[in-house]
């Protein structure tokens, strides 16, 4: 039997009508289902750890990583049965973080950069600027490493509290402990500031 393995939502990130048949077809070890969910999250995890690692090249290869263990995994009749997205962001920090403690040192963080809008004056651009550096330098000397998680996690890609505790194997109370916590800190960097 073919599974239709077509992307009539690729320009969504998840999309569940999309994922299953992709990751049935993928579990059959079908070449074009392979290549339609490297070409759907490579790109997402790629800008994640490279967050996380700050690291092209090393970002690079993590993605490669995770690809490797997720064919490993369909290969051992094993992995994701319905949230493909999920997983794939799962392995991907699971390996940031035992490449983290591996090197025990921690790695250093940036946030996506953020563009002005045209109509703002040169006074608020410089504003805007400063305030974006207070929060960085926040997120890297001030959050532990579970905090920066969660805040990238949440905010940055997205995710529920749900398939956040899913991706760093906590509980959803956790989760939200942590995140109001890292919030609480970025506040105070913010107060400080202002």
């Amino acid at each position: 039997m073919q599974a239709n393995i077509t992307l009539p939502g690729a320009s969504k990130i998840w999309d569940r009508e999309v994922d299953i048949p992709l990751l049935e077809a993928a579990r059959a070890m079908n070449q074009e289902a392979l290549a339609n969910i490297f070409d759907r999250y490579s790109h997402t995890l790629y800008n994640f750890a490279l967050r996380l690692c700050n690291d092209p090249l090393v970002a690079d290869h993590i993605v490669g990583d995770v690809f490797a263990k997720f064919l490993e995994q369909l290969a051992a009749k094993k992995g994701p049965t319905s949230n493909l997205r999920a997983y794939l962001f799962q392995i991907t920090y699971h390996i940031i973080v035992d490449q983290a403690r591996a090197s025990r040192r921690q790695a250093p963080l940036e946030v996506a950069e953020f563009v002005q809008s045209s109509g703002q004056t040169l006074l608020t651009g410089l504003e805007n600027q400063l305030v974006l550096e207070t929060l960085l330098k926040a997120i890297q000397d001030e959050l532990t490493e579970d905090q920066r998680h969660v805040i990238f996690l949440r905010f940055l890609e997205g995710f529920s509290l749900i398939e956040t505790a899913d991706i760093m194997r906590i509980k959803v109370d956790n989760v939200k402990v942590t995140q109001h916590r890292a919030i609480a800190k970025l506040r105070q960097a913010l107060a400080k500031f202002l």
